[in-house]
C-alpha cells in the first residue's frame, strides 16, 4: 500500500515553497504553470501542480486559484518520526524552524525518544523525532 502524499494549495508561493523544501530534503523540484495546462483560472505563471521528487520526501503543491482556499494548517501536521538518521533529522528541524516558528523544540522526552514540532514559514506544521536507541 502506498502512503498518502500531502497535496498542498498556497497563496502564490508554491515555487519558493518547493524550491524551500527541495534544499531542506535534498530533492528536485517538478513546476507546471497554469500556462503550461493552458488554465486561464489564474496568472499564467502561477503553479497549476508542482512536486519534490528524487529524495526522501514526496508532497504536492499549487498556488491556490479560483475558489480554492489556501493551507491552513489547524488539527493536522505531517510527520517524520523515525524516517531517516538522527543527525538528518535534526538538520531538516533546524532547516524548517528558518523563518518559521518552533512549537516545541526537539528534545529528549521521558519515554526515551527525542522529538519536537515545528511550522515551516509557510505554514506547515512537522513533527520529526526518532527513537533513543538510533544511531546518528
Amino acid at each position: 500500500m502506498t502512503a498518502p502524499v500531502p497535496y498542498v494549495f498556497l497563496p502564490g508561493t508554491a515555487r519558493e515553497a518547493l524550491h524551500f523544501y527541495a534544499g531542506v530534503f535534498g530533492c528536485s523540484v517538478q513546476l507546471h504553470t497554469l500556462g503550461d495546462f493552458g488554465r486561464t483560472d489564474g496568472p499564467p505563471e502561477a503553479i497549476a501542480h508542482g512536486v519534490l521528487s528524487d529524495g526522501p520526501i514526496t508532497l504536492y503543491a499549487a498556488d491556490a486559484t479560483g475558489d480554492q482556499r489556501a493551507l491552513r494548517c489547524e488539527g493536522m501536521l505531517l510527520s517524520l518520526l523515525g524516517t531517516a538518521p538522527p543527525d538528518t533529522l535534526r538538520e531538516w528541524f533546524q532547516k524548517l524552524a528558518e523563518g518559521g516558528q518552533v512549537v516545541d523544540d526537539l528534545q529528549g522526552r521521558s519515554w526515551g525518544a527525542t522529538d519536537g514540532q515545528v511550522i515551516d514559514r509557510y505554514g506547515v506544521q512537522w513533527l520529526i523525532g526518532y527513537e533513543a536507541d538510533e544511531t546518528s
